[in-house]
C-alpha cells in the first residue's frame, strides 16, 4: 500500500507541476526531471518542516551549519544525492561514515533523523532522505548570511553505499589542484564549479590532522609550507602540535567564521588558508588565481555562483521516476 501511494505521489507530483511550470530544472535519470515544486501538493508543508528544524539545530550549536553543507557534498560526491552517507552499517551495506574523509568528523545525522522523523507524520512515505539533506544544506547556507536559492527536488534514495566511493572520490585536504580539479570533474563540475562550491570553507572547522603537515612538514624536508603565512602558522602551531591534539578542531575562516561571505578569498590571498586544498587554489593554477580574486573582490558575484554550482551538484546523478527509494529511516533501507 505505502509502495503504491509513493508512485501516486511521484506520479502525480510529475504531471502536475511540469504541465503547470514550464521550467522543470536539472534533467535527471531516465529524463525525470528534478524541479522546486516537487512537493507542492504530495507535501505542502515539507520545505517549512526542514527550515525550522534546521534553524533550530543551529540556534543550539551554531557549527551545524557547516556540518550540514558538508554532509551533502560528501552524499553528493559518491554515488550522487540519494542519501548513500546517511545508511549505518548493516546487512551488506558498509557505511560511509567509516571512510577515511567521513570518520570522526561527519556530523549532521541526528538533526537529518529529526527532519525525517516530523515529515513522516506530516506526511508519511513522500518526501526523500536525499531531497531532506539538500534542503538542510541550502538552508544553513541561508541561516549563516549566505544566498538563498530554489532547490530543484523529486531525488529518491539509494539501496545501497560505497565506503570505497568515499575514500576515493571525495577530494582530501593534502590533495594536489590537479588530483581535485580531475575530482570535481568526474562528477561534472568544472573550476569554476570548484571555487565557488570551495567558499563553502566560510564556515566551519577543520582538524589538527588534515593540516599538521604543512606547520612541520610539507615537502618531507623538515620545513613549514612556504605558501602559510609564517605569523598565522606560529599561532596554529600552539593547538596543533607536531604530535598528539590530532582532533583539535580550528576555524577555516579566522576572520568571519560564523558568517557565509567572500572572507575565505581574502584569506587565501593573504596566505592564511589553513588547509593545503584551499590554498592550492590561489598558489598554483592562474584561471583559479583568477577566480579566487574576483570572488574576494566580489561578495555577490560569489554568492549568485555558488548557488549555481549548488544546484548543479544538487543534480549529480539522482536516482528519479521508478529507481530507489522513499525511506522511512534515513540510516537504514526500508524491508521489502
Amino acid at each position: 500500500m505505502a509502495f503504491t501511494r509513493s508512485l501516486f505521489n511521484i506520479l502525480l507530483g510529475i504531471t502536475t507541476h511540469c504541465a503547470l511550470f514550464s521550467f522543470c530544472f536539472g534533467i535527471s535519470s531516465g529524463g525525470v526531471y528534478l524541479f522546486p515544486q516537487f512537493y507542492d501538493h504530495t507535501c505542502p508543508q515539507a520545505q517549512a518542516i526542514v527550515k525550522s528544524i534546521v534553524a533550530k539545530a543551529y540556534a543550539k550549536d551554531p557549527r551545524m551549519a557547516a556540518s550540514l553543507l558538508r554532509l551533502h557534498f560528501h552524499d553528493c560526491f559518491v554515488k550522487g544525492c540519494d542519501a548513500s552517507v546517511l545508511l549505518d552499517t548493516s546487512g551488506t551495506i558498509v557505511s560511509e561514515k567509516r571512510s577515511n574523509p567521513n570518520k570522526d568528523s561527519l556530523r549532521g545525522f541526528e538533526v537529518i533523523d529529526e527532519i525525517k522523523f516530523a515529515l513522516e507524520k506530516e506526511c508519511p512515505h513522500t518526501v526523500s532522505c536525499a531531497d531532506i539533506v539538500t534542503l538542510a544544506s541550502r538552508d544553513s547556507v541561508v541561516l549563516t548570511g549566505g544566498p538563498s536559492f530554489e532547490v530543484p527536488l523529486g531525488r529518491r534514495d539509494s539501496f545501497g553505499a560505497s565506503v570505497q566511493g568515499s575514500n576515493n572520490n571525495l577530494p582530501a585536504p593534502n590533495d594536489t589542484l590537479p588530483t581535485i580539479i580531475t575530482k570535481f570533474k568526474l562528477q561534472g563540475l568544472d573550476i569554476v564549479d570548484l571555487v565557488a562550491l570551495s567558499g563553502g570553507h566560510t564556515i566551519g572547522d577543520t582538524r589538527c590532522t588534515s593540516f599538521r603537515q604543512r606547520l612541520y612538514n610539507q615537502s618531507g624536508n623538515g620545513a613549514p609550507d612556504y605558501s602559510l603565512n609564517p605569523t598565522y602558522a606560529a599561532g596554529l602551531r600552539t593547538k596543533c602540535p607536531i604530535s598528539g591534539g590530532d582532533q583539535n578542531l580550528f576555524f577555516l575562516d579566522l576572520i568571519t567564521p560564523f558568517k557565509f561571505d567572500n572572507q575565505y578569498f581574502k584569506n587565501l590571498i593573504a596566505y592564511n588558508g589553513i588547509l593545503n586544498s584551499d590554498e592550492v587554489l590561489f598558489t598554483q593554477s592562474v584561471p583559479t588565481m583568477n577566480l579566487v580574486k574576483l570572488y574576494a573582490e566580489n561578495n555577490e558575484l560569489f554568492f549568485e555562483q555558488f548557488a549555481k554550482s549548488m544546484v548543479k551538484m544538487g543534480n549529480i546523478s539522482p536516482l528519479t521516476g521508478f529507481m530507489g527509494e522513499i525511506r522511512m529511516n534515513c540510516r537504514k533501507i526500508n524491508n521489502h
